[in-house]
């Protein structure tokens, strides 16, 4: 199983972050964190690296629902979904959540996961 749902976007690297933010408003998500890669490895490493940012997505009342029926289940918290580029093309990438199903034998989590993997798909579809 993959660990990301993956979309190659005719949009430039800018474009696709705004997109997908939309599209994860859309769904009820919102993104709490933003970890841009590129400045943070040129700022703390001096290394340079192509543009390649994560965004902490967090749909509120998923993630209430999900901590109510495991309290560890915050260590896969927020959906990170990934904007990058490579050779000139700009790829995106969501967590997929169906993998919490098999880490997890609690059945609330297995049910929950479902409903976030299809949102994401979503998510990712559109854009």
């Amino acid at each position: 199983m993959e660990y990301g749902i993956s979309k190659k976007v005719n949009l430039s690297y800018d474009q696709a972050i705004e997109k997908v933010t939309e599209e994860l408003k859309k769904e009820g998500f919102g993104v709490l964190t933003t970890i841009d890669v590129k400045e943070t490895m040129k700022k703390k490493l001096d290394k340079d690296v192509d543009k390649y940012i994560i965004l902490g997505a967090c749909n509120p009342p998923f993630a209430y629902e999900a901590l109510m029926a495991e309290e560890q289940i915050g260590i896969l918290m927020p959906c990170n979904v990934i904007v990058y580029e490579r050779n000139g093309e700009v790829k995106v990438s969501g967590f997929n959540s169906a993998l919490i199903s098999m880490i997890s034998d609690n059945p609330k989590l297995t049910e929950l996961s479902k409903v976030l993997t299809e949102k994401m798909q979503k998510v990712i579809a559109n854009i």
